[in-house]
């Protein structure tokens, strides 16, 4: 039998879930999991919990969309994990429920207008290193090796006196930098 299984979560701990724990049990949630984090972080215990505990035919159900993932992409591809597990997902808010066909629609609609955000910033980054290259601005990280440097560290290297290491600390640049201009 399918079970509906709650997640809930609070930012701070001075914020107060029982809203959440109180529409989700009211939703017939048979257990809920509870996590006092920001939904920017990686780690949330209670969610992991739930996650490993859940089997197919089982729904989940937040309280809002915005309880479960820290983004629209991190929902997304929850919720896709979701549906490789044979599990729903249901938001109570917003009325969304993957475990029908219009509600899978809408989460379609959601995952496709993000995939279209994604695409938008990168042609807007790709247009500005373009314009950027066209008035002649290079892009990355000015050399610290100047060619002064790098006839220094060929000619203590080739004096076979001084190590690797220290030519960088003479050059004040690190050893990967001076292999790397040694080997040109």
């Amino acid at each position: 039998m399918a079970d509906l299984i709650g997640y809930a979560r609070i930012s701070t701990t001075d914020q107060d879930p029982a809203l959440q724990l109180d529409a989700l049990n009211n939703a017939g949630c048979i257990k809920v999991f509870s996590d006092t984090a920001s939904g920017a972080l990686d780690k949330r215990p209670e969610l992991d919990r739930m996650l490993d505990q859940l089997r197919p035919g089982d729904t989940v159900v937040v309280w809002r969309l915005d309880r479960l993932g820290r983004s629209l992409k991190h929902l997304i591809t929850l919720v896709e994990d979701l549906e490789q597990k044979k599990v729903g997902f249901r938001s109570l808010t917003e009325a969304i429920d993957t475990t029908t066909a219009g509600g899978k629609l809408v989460f379609q609609i959601f995952g496709a207008m993000a995939e279209f955000e994604r695409s938008i910033i990168k042609e807007r980054t790709m247009a500005g290193l373009e314009a950027a290259r066209a008035r002649g601005r290079k892009g990355g990280r000015p050399t610290v090796m100047t060619p002064e440097k790098i006839k220094m560290a060929r000619k203590l290297y080739d004096s076979k006196e001084y190590t690797v290491e220290s030519i960088a600390t003479e050059l004040g640049v690190s050893r990967k930098t001076v292999y790397r201009h040694l080997a040109s």
